[in-house]
Parts: structure tokens; C-alpha cells; sequence
């Protein structure tokens, strides 16, 4: 097995990986209970999403957590891949935020209490990015010097 993710990106990767995994898996164990509550804030940022059945998407969107915590983690999927999906799938996250009412104090983008959950995934977009800008710049067999 070649590895393809460089080991100071490792840390970020197992980190969010795990989060971004756990988050999946709970999602699937606990369907029935999770899935109008799911589907109802992601239309409420969406509205394209409300003609799709509850459980149907939230088990398409805990599926896709699994996918991409298990692309993070595994260190042969290339870090380039890994970095945007994380940031593809996390700036859909973020846009909740943004998108749904009573997630931010009025006036601004500081998170109301009820906001701080979805206002995380911001990090998730910065370690997604991280992960990219690092593969685009610093291209493997640069001296060491040069990359940082």
C-alpha cells in the first residue's frame, strides 16, 4: 500500500476524519429519530431539498459522512481528493449557518447559542482548504526548504 498523505497532514486528517465519521455512523443508528429533524433544517437552508423523502436523505447524508471520515482517514486516498471533498461537503454545511434563521446575532456573522453547533463547520472548511492549498503548493519532491 503506498501512502499517499504526507505526515504533518495526518493529525487534521484523523481528527476530522473520526469527527466527520462519528458524525455518519450516528446519523444511520439513529435514522427514524434524526431524519425530519434532518431534513427539515436542510430545507429550511435548501428548499430545493423539500421534495425528497426525510429518511431517504438523511441516510444518502450519513453515507456520504462515512465515505468522505473514511477518505480522510485512510492515508492512500490523496490528500488533494480528500481536501476537497472535505471542503465541498463542509461549505454546504457552513451555508446552514448562514442560510437558516436564528443561527447569528443580528447584524452579523457571530454565532447566536442556538448558531454554535453549525458555526463549527467552519473549521471544517479551513482544514479542507489547508489540505489543498498544501498539495497545489508544495508539489512532492520540492527540498524541504522551499515547502515549509
Amino acid at each position: 500500500m503506498r501512502v499517499l498523505a504526507r505526515v504533518h497532514q495526518m493529525p487534521v486528517r484523523l481528527a476530522v476524519g473520526a469527527f466527520v465519521l462519528n458524525s455518519g455512523l450516528t446519523k444511520l443508528q439513529a435514522l427514524d429519530e434524526s431524519a425530519e429533524q434532518t431534513h427539515g433544517l436542510a430545507k429550511t437552508a435548501y428548499p430545493f431539498l423539500g421534495s425528497q423523502d426525510p429518511r431517504t436523505f438523511t441516510r444518502t447524508l450519513a453515507r456520504s459522512e462515512v465515505a468522505l471520515g473514511g477518505a480522510l482517514v485512510a492515508p492512500f486516498v490523496p490528500s488533494l481528493v480528500a481536501g476537497a471533498a472535505l471542503t465541498a461537503f463542509s461549505a454546504g454545511l457552513a451555508g446552514l449557518y448562514l442560510r437558516v434563521p436564528g443561527m447569528r446575532q443580528e447584524g452579523g456573522i457571530r454565532p447566536t447559542q442556538q448558531g454554535v453547533p453549525l458555526a463549527k463547520d467552519f473549521w471544517l472548511v479551513g482544514a479542507g482548504l489547508s489540505l489543498v492549498l498544501d498539495e497545489l503548493t508544495c508539489p512532492r519532491g520540492r527540498r524541504r526548504r522551499r515547502c515549509g
